[in-house]
């Protein structure tokens, strides 16, 4: 059997991938939350937006930690599913922009990047107790247990505020 180089590629190099992997998009949501938080109507929601941009400015430095840890520096690889989640929320930005679902809408875009960001920190941070990366566990653990709680608190934002305006209208 050939031995190509792709088979000589590990869990550590996976791992590493993965980190420049989210390490961007993490980058990518920073930017676009503030716009998000400027479109926004509801004032619950605008200041949602404002708390997980100060969330996540942690979460870039916890993943520069990750970087550390691991004797990398940190490095930032294109993400192809924030791109295309981010841009879905540009979209819904400008076409929805003064309706009543435009709230609605970005919230909807919002979730779909926290559920991008809890399954790539969960993997994560298997990935890293696999490697015996302890300190990292925790600081993926920690970011993992913030970006569930801030899909908890949209999805009731969703439930109890923005959805029922977005209908009523």
């Amino acid at each position: 059997m050939a031995t190509t180089k792709a088979s000589l590629k590990g869990l550590n190099d996976l791992f590493h991938d993965t980190l420049k992997d989210i390490y961007f998009a993490e980058k990518k949501i920073l930017a676009t939350l503030p716009k998000m938080a400027k479109a926004a109507q509801s004032p619950d929601l605008k200041a949602a937006f404002e708390k997980h941009h100060t969330e996540t400015q942690e979460h870039v430095a916890r993943l520069e930690q990750v970087f550390e840890v691991i004797g990398k520096k940190p490095a930032a690889k294109t993400c192809a599913a924030i791109m295309g989640i981010t841009e879905e929320g540009a979209e819904i930005m400008e076409e929805y922009k003064g309706s009543p679902a435009l709230d609605a809408g970005l919230l909807a875009a919002a979730q779909a990047v926290e559920h991008y960001e809890i399954s790539r920190y969960g993997t994560m941070r298997t990935w890293a107790s696999e490697l015996g990366l302890t300190t990292a566990v925790k600081l993926l653990d920690l970011t993992l247990g913030e970006e569930k709680n801030t899909d908890v608190a949209l999805t009731k934002l969703a439930e109890t505020a923005v959805n029922v305006a977005a209908e009523a209208a």
